[in-house]
């Protein structure tokens, strides 16, 4: 069967722990990132120093109204009672980003396709996602794909808040000055990989969220979802 998703409701809920491996503890807190505008409402997520800008980034196949909605991830802090503090920041990695469109429960998870994607074809445990290479995922419109130059030799907007924020405390919100398009990008967990994007349906089959999990909570950690 395809990869089942978890109830990453779970993952948004500050103060939850899990293991991460033996002796250490991970303990979720959420950061918000700022709304994004979807001017179309067609939602694209990706490695934006690989893909945005390039026209070639898919949307996915669910569509929601335009509008600002906001962004938010689930940042892990990880501890090990037999590792001396840290003189530096906490370990954190962030462990999951939420494009929240309603606020209702979600009931149901699907993963997110894009055209010509069919979750039938799907084997065992394996799934629909976007690779990474710079360490680094987002979310925009597809609209707004144009509005930012592909980022080479180091430059441009991504890169200006790459190199002045702290990604490891959550996402980052990058406007287009002159256009106001965004850009919600954030790390990547431990790095580059694929990572799957779930879209979240409440009862009347709305779209409540759009969730990337960097798999840095054990699927075993998180209750099954519905």
């Amino acid at each position: 069967m395809p990869m089942s998703a978890p109830d990453y409701a779970w993952h948004f809920t500050p103060g939850n722990e899990f293991e991460d491996e033996p002796g250490v503890t991970g303990t979720l807190a959420v950061v918000p990132g700022g709304e994004l505008w979807l001017p179309t409402g067609r939602v694209v997520a990706c490695d934006p120093f690989v893909e945005l800008g390039c026209g070639e980034a898919e949307p996915f196949v669910a569509e929601v109204a335009p509008g600002r909605y906001r962004v938010e991830c689930a940042v892990a802090t990880l501890t090990d009672p037999e590792e001396p503090e840290p003189d530096g920041p906490p370990h954190r990695r962030i462990a999951a980003a939420r494009l929240v469109i309603k606020d209702t429960p979600t009931e149901s998870w699907e993963i997110g396709t894009r055209a010509g994607q069919d979750p039938a074809e799907l084997g065992d445990d394996e799934f629909f996602g976007y690779p990474v290479d710079v360490a680094t995922g987002c979310f925009y419109d597809a609209a707004c794909d144009g509005t930012f130059p592909r980022s080479e030799e180091e430059e441009g907007l991504l890169w200006d808040t790459l190199y002045s924020a702290d990604w490891f405390s959550g996402p980052q919100l990058i406007t287009d000055p002159s256009t106001g398009h965004t850009v919600a990008a954030f790390m990547t967990g431990w790095g580059d990989g694929t990572y799957p994007t779930w879209v979240g349906r409440d009862a009347a089959g709305e779209v409540t969220c759009f969730v990337t999990d960097f798999f840095v909570v054990p699927a075993e950690a998180v209750p099954a979802s519905a």
